[in-house]
């Protein structure tokens, strides 16, 4: 892929409209202020609830959780929504991630008002899992050819030891045997990759990590995600650093750092 001002734009544009809050977020259920608690209760235990919204005049004016059910009615144990809690349908999936980041659900504007709820839980639904793995499979693209810049003549193969290059050095003949038109270094793994980065003073400078180890530690964790992904795995549990460290550097990971750019000829 040549990456030019007008790929990243395309680029940007599939990763911050492609999927939106709505595609991930469930109706929030809701109660009049008068209702008994019992009832609230009921439903909630039945369906397996956290939260519910309280209606005032139709419209949801706040929320209640389960742990507040005494009294006679939900109206009195209500809880308001902040402004930070709440986040408009077309929001991004960035927006999504950064803003659970703080608070343990967001209640969805439909319209202008309240009308559904995301939750960490929702993050592990197919489109979120899709969004982050083509933010890998961008940021591992674009390492590729950077390595090929910066390491002509396949000079990366210092950076690897003998049996990962006798694995990449397989798959290219089986590949090829496919009849399919590759270079070696689109048989590495993300872990060779990594290393390559991890290894090389220079390239490692073209990115926000200032050691190897630092390096290192972040392509393990970028390879956890992937995997976890790819085997239809939990990806919050053990990798949520790691999607909101993606989500942050969201415009790095599609446009490029400058120094990517120009090493890539973006600038030309």
């Amino acid at each position: 892929m040549n990456w030019n001002a007008s790929t990243s734009e395309s680029l940007r544009r599939v990763f911050s409209e492609g999927f939106l809050a709505r595609d991930i977020a469930e109706p929030l259920i809701s109660f009049d202020t008068c209702t008994a608690t019992s009832e609230v209760m009921e439903v909630m235990e039945e369906q397996a609830f956290d939260v519910v919204g309280i209606r005032k005049q139709g419209v949801v004016v706040g929320y209640i959780k389960r742990e507040d059910l005494s009294g006679a009615t939900c109206g009195e144990k209500k809880r308001a929504i902040e402004p930070t809690q709440t986040i408009f349908e077309t929001a991004s999936l960035t927006d999504v991630v950064l803003g659970l980041v703080n608070t343990p659900r967001l209640f969805v504007r439909v319209l202008g008002a309240v009308g559904g709820i995301v939750t960490m839980s929702d993050l592990q639904k197919p489109p979120v899992r899709m969004w982050v793995f083509g933010m890998i499979t961008l940021m591992e693209m674009r390492a590729t050819r950077v390595i090929e810049f910066k390491c002509p003549d396949e000079s990366w193969k210092q950076y690897l030891s003998e049996g990962r290059l006798q694995k990449a050095e397989a798959l290219l003949e089986e590949r090829r045997r496919r009849n399919q038109s590759l270079a070696l270094i689109d048989c590495l793994q993300i872990s060779d990759k990594g290393q390559i980065i991890a290894r090389n003073a220079d390239i490692r400078r073209m990115t926000r990590m200032q050691s190897r180890r630092q390096a290192e530690d972040a392509i393990k964790m970028l390879e956890s995600l992937r995997n976890n992904l790819a085997h239809s795995q939990d990806i919050i549990s053990c990798d949520w650093e790691t999607i909101v460290g993606l989500c942050k550097d969201m415009e790095r990971v599609v446009s490029g750092t400058e120094e990517v750019q120009q090493a890539l000829g973006q600038g030309e």
